[in-house]
């Protein structure tokens, strides 16, 4: 499971982001500035796609990528 490093209780929150995703593309983009709306409908929710196109567009590690990803998803709840 793609999810399985992250915990149960994440995957259920990122498959709750995934399916609501074209409502919060919005403040996707307001985090990630640079994300174009190409960029946010490819992803299409998928929270590795995200972590990808940020680490390509801002040029920043893996794990900087992941911390940012973990706390936009915590304003979300």
């Amino acid at each position: 499971m793609a999810f399985a490093k992250y915990g149960k209780e994440r995957a259920m929150n990122w498959d709750r982001i995934e399916g609501n995703w074209k409502q919060l593309k919005g403040k996707a983009k307001q985090k990630w500035g640079k994300l174009t709306d190409d960029h946010l409908d490819v992803i299409a929710g998928k929270r590795d796609q995200l972590a990808g196109k940020i680490q390509e567009t801002y040029g920043v590690s893996k794990d900087e990528v992941e911390k940012q990803i973990s706390e936009w998803e915590k304003l979300l709840k």
